[in-house]
């Protein structure tokens, strides 16, 4: 197998395990039966438990961050905008390999490494969705990052609990029920230039 492809299968193996397992009880030799290989040329690839765990949790971080982005460039709407930021949180903690644990559910927080990886993905979501906030409404940096982070935050937790809750809603409705109480909040501030815009805070 080329050495790329055979990344890929231990990723995909090494997700399963510490998804299941939990990065502390996870081991190399439960990743290697999982991926069918020997351990050493699981060791070829990645020197240590940690720097697969990294590996992953850097391959996870790309992907919220880039639906993220994908979700505002989609369209100059922002109901529409803050419709797709939601679903694209939801459609994160569905997926049914549960990557989202590495990232928002990591039991490996005390480390540096990873807790620099986790507080990066929710502050660049946060920036990306910031800026809109900033351009649109005129609200100096800091006000923008603020409620960019506070409407980040409502999508991944209401994410996170609707997937675990059992609850009996669908990932439509529960999209369009998070939509309307963010848009009702942020769509309450006008535009930058007309008359209901609010002067600098601060």
């Amino acid at each position: 197998m080329a050495r790329p492809a055979r990344r890929v299968q231990l990723l995909d193996a090494a997700l399963e395990v510490f998804v299941a397992q939990g990065y502390h009880a996870a081991a190399m030799d439960d990743i290697a039966d999982r991926a069918g290989v020997s351990k050493p040329v699981l060791y070829q690839h990645f020197p240590g438990k940690l720097d697969l765990y990294l590996a992953l949790l850097d391959s996870s971080c790309e992907a919220v961050v880039g639906s993220v982005r994908s979700a505002l460039a989609a369209t100059a709407d922002n109901k529409e905008r803050v419709a797709a930021t939601v679903d694209a949180f939801f459609t994160y903690v569905a997926n049914d390999k549960a990557a989202f644990r590495l990232v928002f559910e990591s039991d490996l927080t005390q480390e540096p490494a990873v807790r620099e990886r986790v507080e990066r993905v929710n502050a660049e979501s946060a920036t990306l969705v910031a800026a809109v906030i900033r351009d649109d409404t005129g609200l100096p940096d800091a006000a923008s990052q603020l409620l960019a982070v506070s409407l980040v935050g409502m999508a991944q937790v209401s994410a996170r609990y609707w997937l675990a809750g059992g609850i009996e809603v669908s990932q439509d409705q529960a999209v369009e029920l998070v939509t309307a109480l963010a848009w009702r909040g942020i769509g309450g501030y006008p535009k930058a230039g007309s008359p209901e815009a609010p002067r600098a805070i601060g």
